[in-house]
């Protein structure tokens, strides 16, 4: 194992990726024919690369995606109504920087979760914090904070993410603490964040689903108006792929 006073320093300054390359370097024979210029970018490559992957690493544990999914490996060809040019526009993220929002809806195993997990991933990697959750299950967890306590530090964590993916929006009515909560949190954001919500219901039907008119004209106010749409059509694909298996 290589030792040299060099290689000690940087990992004491923590510049591990440099430490590795420097090693790497010094045992390879062919690195005797670089001048202290390249040594030197290498090294810095090296060190860049790992910390970039380091912040991937964190955030995508953050953003406790529920699919591993990719812009890269959306299936164009599944017969859904699946714009490639908006969605390839969308995954781009220029409409996070402008903090619009985006509606996914369609029916059920059409893939709009997987979809805005793909575009969540992409934004991890372009460096942006990402929080994802389904909304039944939010709910939930914002019932129980009102009791211990944690209510006021979960709505300012909803705050806080570059992209906000509310998954199955819509699935029941939403009751007054829900009302409530959804409002404060697009309020948090509007304007400041991006919030991504898939739903099985479309856009018209949301007002109903939010229940008190007073609530839904403000929360829709702040999620729709400024919200790109992807509408998806269709059998599931869940279904259609199991068809496939059964008949290979």
């Amino acid at each position: 194992m290589l030792k040299h006073p060099t290689l000690d320093q940087l990992h004491a300054l923590g510049l591990y990726g440099m430490a590795k390359a420097f090693a790497e370097l010094a045992e390879a024979p062919e690195a005797n024919g670089l001048d202290r210029n390249d040594w030197l970018a290498l090294l810095l490559d090296r060190e860049a690369s790992l910390r970039r992957d380091k912040r991937l690493t964190a955030r995508l544990r953050a953003a406790r995606l529920r699919q591993q999914a990719s812009v890269e490996d959306v299936d164009y060809r599944a017969a859904r109504g699946l714009d490639r040019a908006l969605f390839q526009k969308l995954a781009e993220g220029q409409w996070i920087d402008a903090h619009d929002n985006l509606a996914l809806v369609g029916p059920s195993g059409t893939g709009k979760s997987w979809l805005a997990c793909a575009i969540g991933q992409k934004a991890c990697r372009d460096n942006r914090s990402v929080v994802y959750h389904r909304w039944p299950k939010l709910c939930e967890e914002l019932a129980l904070a009102r009791g211990d306590g944690r209510h006021p530090r979960l709505l300012k964590s909803l705050g806080r993410a570059d992209l906000l993916i509310l998954d199955d929006f819509g699935l029941e009515p939403l009751d007054a603490g829900a009302r409530h909560d959804l409002l404060e949190i697009l309020e948090e954001r509007y304007g400041r964040r991006s919030t991504i919500v898939t739903s099985q219901l479309p856009v018209t039907a949301w007002h109903d689903v939010i229940g008190d008119p007073t609530y839904a004209d403000a929360v829709l106010d702040r999620l729709v108006h400024n919200a790109h749409r992807i509408e998806l059509a269709g059998e599931s694909l869940r279904r259609a792929r199991g068809k496939q298996a059964k008949s290979a």
